[in-house]
């Protein structure tokens, strides 16, 4: 059985982040002609060119990439709940669903800025295709931050004040989660 919930969310985990990137670089207008975005665009077009024809954009976020996420992470949730013969009210499962595309969500800002930090100590190609994707990706993140905490002696602690943020967000969600699983 472990190796059934193992495999469902390696094949749906993997392809839930895929779609959720590429909403989130179109949110923050990544280079298109990236090759990593050319190799998401590429990927998530199948099941997304459809279903824009039902579910149209909004303001420039692509709603379908939303919608789509939601449903993968959705049926997911509720194969691992049959697997396990869980019954779990409509209301709970799409709690669940949310709660899990929220951790997504922090989990890719979260990597993304320790993977940047890293990368910023050993001073890669700036025009590398994931250098370039990583840095427009968090950029939202670390903009506000840098405002809040300069540079101090040439030494940007933003970073750091990100992933805290982060953290204790992710935390919160799952005091808030637990809080409510603990009510029933």
């Amino acid at each position: 059985m472990t190796a059934t919930v193992f495999l469902i969310q390696t094949v749906f985990g993997f392809y839930i982040l895929a779609v959720m990137l590429r909403f989130l670089l179109q949110c923050v207008r990544a280079d298109f002609y990236n090759p990593l975005v050319q190799f998401l665009v590429r990927i998530t077009n199948p099941p997304l060119l459809p279903l824009r024809r039902i579910i149209p954009g909004y303001r420039g976020l692509d709603l379908a990439s939303v919608v789509l996420a939601f449903a993968l992470q959705l049926v997911e949730v509720l194969l691992i709940a049959l697997l396990f013969d869980r019954a779990l009210g409509v209301g709970g499962l799409l709690l669940l669903t949310v709660m899990e595309l929220l951790k997504l969500l922090i989990n890719i800002y979260l990597w993304g800025v320790i993977i940047q930090a890293v990368l910023s100590w050993i001073n890669p190609d700036p025009y590398h295709p994931a250098a370039r994707v990583l840095a427009q990706l968090t950029a939202p993140l670390l903009r506000p931050a840098r405002r809040l905490l300069p540079p101090i002696s040439g030494v940007d602690l933003s970073p750091m004040l990100v992933v805290v943020a982060l953290i204790f967000v992710s935390l919160l969600l799952q005091d808030f989660l637990g809080l409510l699983t603990g009510l029933r």
